[in-house]
């Protein structure tokens, strides 16, 4: 195995000057940086990046990327990983991301700098830096909500959201719908294609073709609720039914509905995803499919505790299940 007097030979710097830009890369030069992490790579050199501690060999501390703190979907998921880390002795580091790279990249790069010892993610970028490639193998790291896009395979906590939109598709359909809108989140995200295709699935079975001027959207927030909900409702084909892909975007649609005169479910159907607590409270209340997401925070830090640990994983996916909650957002298709 290499040592780290190749990489010093390599980069052209002294053993302290590698400790340093390892533990604390804000005190090291950025162009010296860079050219010690390219010697590790070529030297194929595996510092043990989770210890911060002669004592310990850890630092007892997790980070949690969050690409959006204002969703109540998120927060409900940190509070899990929250309890759980305490009670192993854990502190959480949360970094708010807003979806910029290079903020989750400064983020992530606290487990290669000793200041965390694992990484729980939510969101299916992978995190790290180009640079950085090559020392995140070690990394011990779990996506939660969707698998990471990455070469190598990363664990995740997850819902079956494939079969839970088969269940909201066929919730519609028993109700007489046969024309229907989809308000999506990010597009190239695993979840997009899940639920998207479960929606889908159901429709194929039951001879419905789901017209693709009818699936709009991009992000998960209220005001792309009402951004799509207002281009649904332009549509000469406008559906009798909006499938959300989370309950931030129902609220938004419902709300546009409504300024357009139209009444929910009379006029329209609307459902949701994820079973926020206002959704049980807004008017209508919201029929929406509930996921745990206190208990995959939980099961997030259990998981990330096991590759601290070195302890090998049963499984890479664990699928935590799903509830229909059916609310009055949705009923019989309006006779028109």
């Amino acid at each position: 195995m290499s040592t780290i007097k190749k990489v010093c030979q390599l980069a052209g710097v002294s053993t302290a000057t590698v400790s340093r830009a390892l533990k604390n890369p804000d005190m090291v030069n950025v162009k010296t940086r860079e050219r010690i992490f390219k010697a590790i790579a070529e030297a194929g050199y595996r510092p043990n990046v989770l210890a911060s501690s002669v004592k310990t060999g850890r630092s007892n501390s997790l980070v949690v990327l969050v690409p959006n703190l204002s969703n109540p979907f998120f927060l409900k998921i940190i509070q899990g990983i929250e309890q759980a880390a305490q009670e192993s002795g854990y502190s959480v580091l949360l970094g708010d991301t807003q979806g910029d790279p290079a903020r989750e990249h400064e983020y992530a790069g606290m487990v290669l700098s000793n200041r965390a010892d694992g990484l729980i993610h939510l969101d299916h970028s992978f995190p790290f830096s180009k640079n950085d490639e090559r020392l995140a193998e070690n990394v011990a790291m779990v996506s939660v909500c969707e698998r990471i896009v990455a070469d190598k395979k990363y664990p995740v906590v997850e819902l079956d959201n494939y079969s839970a939109c088969r269940a909201l598709a066929n919730h519609l359909v028993s109700y007489g719908h046969q024309n229907f809108g989809v308000i999506c989140g990010q597009k190239e995200s695993q979840i997009y294609r899940d639920r998207l295709g479960g929606i889908k699935s159901v429709l194929t079975e039951e001879a419905i073709e789901l017209d693709d001027s009818l699936v709009v959207g991009g992000e998960y927030s209220i005001e792309a609720g009402e951004t799509g909900a207002r281009e649904l409702l332009a549509n000469p084909n406008r559906p009798t039914a909006i499938f959300c892909f989370n309950d931030d975007i129902a609220i938004g649609a419902i709300h546009e509905i409504k300024k357009h005169g139209l009444r929910v479910p009379d006029d329209i159907s609307v459902v949701g995803f994820d079973n926020i607590k206002v959704s049980g409270y807004i008017d209508p209340p919201l029929t929406t499919i509930d996921q745990p997401a206190y208990e995959m925070g939980r099961t997030a830090v259990e998981v990330v505790l096991q590759q601290i640990k070195n302890k090998t994983l049963l499984r890479d996916r664990e699928i935590l299940p799903f509830r229909l909650l059916e609310r009055a957002s949705s009923g019989q298709v309006a006779t028109r």
